[in-house]
């Protein structure tokens, strides 16, 4: 999490695997006594808390949108927006798909309390006031959000009126407004204990009598997935989100372990959804739809959707993989395996499938495999395997495998089913060599087609295309006339990027073809990239100046000679740790990884290193070099508090090296971190 100048740290003969879950519910505040607030009646009786706990809401996790991710605080966030986004939940098919809610984030409300103590809208966002906006969102059968914090104020710069002692006249207020969902923040609580201030505001909601989804937002600092479920009904677990690859994975991360938390009535939300708002590729919103799917979290679109492209409707509105998400038996997936940035991910359903996810952490195409047996599957002579994203049945002896690209996710429903032998073979595509490839040489790749179904894969063909004008060659046989299960067909290829061609990223696919016994033809796909790459120069010189083969950063682009500014490329100041300025090296921000093509002809690398001064006394970090895919050094935990500490690795053979920065096991709050005086020695 940053520290935000304007906002303060907040933190379906063959079945159809995956039929959407229909009617989708609302949830609710309980209520049991709890401290009074300054404008508290008494405390709502225990009989009453225990109707409000079991009055049957929440069975799944919300669905909806939340303006923030996309306007902030803006002049654009006003009430034709979000009667905008109301029209189109209704036009393009989201209400249909399942999203419900369209709340109120910051900025809604007037500096000040009227002279009776009450909210009021600001005039200018909210002419005609919450209830008119809450009267037309319930005229398209939608419901309506609105947010306040858990403090004096809440947590936009301005210091609108919080719920802080005003707890039951707030709640009242939202239900007479008609609201029906009440995001609680964490701003200036004044130091009051967090159980007893959302607590505080369950009772409220209890009181009015009105169904409130209940949702707190205490960024995890106080662990809610201890204590929560029995206050509200989903509760953030981790920091605020940004639209960045590394703000994304860090906090699936930081979820992932807390699926004992989760279940009907009470949700681990690792935040609203970023798909849209431009900051990640396709490939990478996919992933993040899915995760956030396969964790049972509420789904909120953080984009604003008058503006949404094609590809992003189709990312939000995929039935199947929304199904995942609401599933009634209401588990959060669990991690099977983890392994070098390889994923896999189970979820049970409540027809005795599973849902797995294979994702890829890592920025090369990768194979990730379990089996139906690891999944929770029981014994069976085949299983029906479904892709959620290709929308493709497939049987499967019982492997469950694929080569998922760069920062990908394979999003597969499994069921032990008698009507496998319906479907075809799964084929497995997958690739292996190097796929960095120096300009005007030649690289050998291999690529393998595998039958892992109980069927045999009929007239197989492999085909690998490039760029145009690169030459992608076969070396061996490219067609197999039958692939029993397990049989593989094995292609050589040798590859050559035009002399010349910048470096760079470029897209190749592999392509397989082939029918099943039925007759059905088949033909899939599998991207990856080849990194084009040139040699560093003889005796090498500063790191930074060479081009990198990828990176990801947790706030904003990483930065070439000059600190890490949070925001667009070119926004950070000269690189000072512990008063000391570096001319050269990066700036960057946890958790961020820089990798560097050094074809095995550097022998080290050093720098000096530390979080930059700009951070005042927040921010910890630690350093790592890895080569090759093995770390060769750490530096420990570094705070601001720390002068630049010396750095060196031994990377000599190594084709490739990667910095990497991690937040040091507290969270990312302001970890500005500065590789100076980076050099590599050739």
């Amino acid at each position: 999490m940053r520290h935000l100048p304007t906002r303060s740290t907040r933190i379906g003969r063959r079945r159809v695997i995956g039929a959407l879950t229909a009617g989708l519910l609302c949830a609710a505040g309980v209520s049991v006594p709890a401290a009074a607030a300054a404008d508290s009646p008494a405390p709502a009786p225990a009989s009453a808390a225990r109707a409000q706990a079991d009055n049957g809401l929440a069975l799944t996790p919300p669905m909806g949108f939340n303006n923030w991710n996309s306007t902030h605080c803006r002049a654009e966030f006003n009430e034709s927006m979000v009667k905008g986004i109301a029209d189109i939940f209704v036009e393009k098919g989201l209400k249909d798909a399942g999203y419900r809610y369209v709340n109120l984030d910051d900025c809604w409300a007037k500096p000040q309390r009227n002279a009776d103590g009450k909210l009021e809208a600001d005039p200018v966002r909210f002419p005609n006031g919450i209830k008119a906006v809450a009267d037309y969102v319930h005229s398209k059968g939608l419901k309506l959000g609105i947010y306040t914090s858990a403090g004096t104020k809440t947590c936009d710069s301005v210091g609108l009126p919080g719920g802080l002692g005003h707890e039951y006249s707030d709640a009242q207020q939202f239900a007479d407004w008609g609201v029906d969902y009440l995001k609680y923040d964490n701003c200036n609580n004044e130091g009051v204990d967090a159980k007893e201030r959302y607590t505080t505001m369950r009772d409220a909601l209890a009181a009015t009598g009105r169904p409130i989804v209940y949702s707190i937002c205490e960024w995890g600092q106080n662990k809610p997935w201890e204590w929560a479920a029995g206050i509200g009904n989903l509760w953030r677990t981790t920091g605020d989100i940004n639209d960045s690859w590394s703000s994304m994975l860090s906090i699936m991360k930081q979820n992932l372990p807390l699926s004992a938390a989760a279940g009907p009535g009470h949700w681990n939300d690792p935040d609203m959804l970023e798909v849209g708002n431009g900051g990640m590729t396709d490939t990478e919103y996919r992933t993040h739809f899915s995760m956030w799917s396969v964790m049972a979290a509420p789904l909120l679109i953080g984009s604003d959707l008058r503006k949404a492209t094609p590809q992003t409707y189709e990312i939000l509105a995929n039935h199947e993989v929304i199904a995942v998400d609401q599933d009634p038996l209401g588990k959060q997936g669990v991690v099977l395996s983890s392994d070098a940035g390889r994923w896999v991910v189970s979820k049970e359903m409540q027809d005795g499938s599973r849902t797995v996810a294979l994702f890829n952490e890592t920025g090369n195409a990768q194979r990730i495999s379990t089996t139906a047996a690891a999944a929770g599957l029981p014994k069976a002579a085949a299983y029906t395997m479904r892709d959620l994203w290709e929308h493709k049945e497939y049987n499967t002896a019982g492997t469950i495998s694929a080569t998922v690209p760069a920062h990908g996710t394979v999003l597969l429903r499994v069921a032990a089913d008698s009507d496998w032998a319906a479907s075809p073979p799964a084929v497995e595509l997958g690739l292996g060599g190097s796929t960095l490839v120096e300009a005007g040489r030649t690289a050998a790749l291999t690529t393998t087609l595998t039958d892992l179904g109980r069927t045999p894969a009929l007239k197989v063909s492999a085909a690998l295309t490039g760029p145009s004008g690169w030459q992608v060659r076969a070396g061996s046989s490219t067609t197999a006339v039958a692939l029993p299960t397990g049989r593989a067909l094995t292609t050589r290829w040798r590859v050559t990027a035009p002399a010349g061609t910048a470096t760079g990223t470029y897209d190749l696919t592999l392509t397989a073809q082939y029918r099943s016994p039925t007759g059905k033809r088949v033909r899939n796909s599998v991207p990856f990239q080849a990194h084009v790459v040139v040699a560093p120069p003889a005796g090498g010189g500063y790191l930074s100046d060479l081009p990198q083969l990828s990176a990801s950063n947790g706030y904003g682009p990483v930065e070439k000679d000059t600190s890490n500014g949070e925001s667009e490329a070119g926004d950070g100041k000269p690189l000072t740790i512990g008063g000391e300025v570096y001319a050269k090296g990066l700036g960057v921000h946890a958790d961020s990884a820089v990798e560097y093509y050094t074809g095995g002809a550097c022998s080290t690398v050093t720098a000096r290193v530390g979080v930059d001064d700009e951070k005042d006394a927040k921010g910890s970090v630690t350093f790592e070099i890895w080569a090759d895919g093995k770390k060769v050094t750490s530096t420990g935990v570094l705070t601001t508090a720390m002068a630049a500490q010396p750095v060196s690795a031994e990377v000599s053979g190594a084709q490739v090296v990667r910095l990497v920065v991690t937040d040091g096991g507290d969270g990312d709050d302001s970890d500005h971190a500065d590789w100076g005086d980076l050099r590599i020695t050739c």
